[in-house]
């Protein structure tokens, strides 16, 4: 069937939301498989027209995702601001805490809440600190992980700086 333009948008954000879509043809598939006859250019505009962002998983992926009430989105520029910015990333129990370069941590804190990760239930940044809470201490170590692949940092980052006696 060929839907209207307020149908198929509609399915399209149900769809976003519901799972993972990293191309715009892996969209149009699952829309085809729904019974919408749609096209890629049609399925492009959508996009555009909805708002709908690429934003990073943290696993090496993108996604799509509806852009959220802020407008805030983790562009390059963002993210490059962030990997720059990131001088380490430690855990403490439930916590992930992030130091930055001194005025740089709203702008990680920025382009973490726009990222949508999973285990990240809310942030607070100050001058050079950002906190993420996590669920657990297993949530916190999984995100510092991700967060140092993001960062494209020192291996060595994450390691404890202080020797405790």
């Amino acid at each position: 069937m060929k839907p209207s333009k307020s149908q198929r948008q509609s399915r399209i954000l149900q769809i976003i939301r519901e799972r993972p879509i990293e191309t715009q043809e892996e969209l149009v598939d699952v829309l085809r498989k729904t019974g919408m006859e749609v096209t890629q250019a049609t399925i492009s505009r959508d996009i555009k027209e909805l708002g709908i962002i690429k934003v990073s998983t943290g696993e090496g992926k993108q996604k799509y995702v509806p852009m959220d009430r802020s407008g805030e989105v983790a562009s390059g520029r963002l993210m490059k601001v962030f990997s720059e910015a990131v001088i380490m990333i430690e855990v403490a129990v439930n916590f992930v805490i992030v130091k930055t370069l001194p005025g740089m941590a709203q702008a990680a804190a920025s382009a973490l809440d726009s990222m949508h990760l999973t285990d990240m239930l809310g942030s607070l940044a100050g001058d050079d600190t950002v906190f993420i809470a996590t669920g657990s201490t297993d949530k916190a170590i999984n995100l510092r992980d991700k967060l140092i692949i993001l960062s494209q940092s020192d291996p060595k980052m994450g390691q404890t700086l202080y020797e405790e006696y």
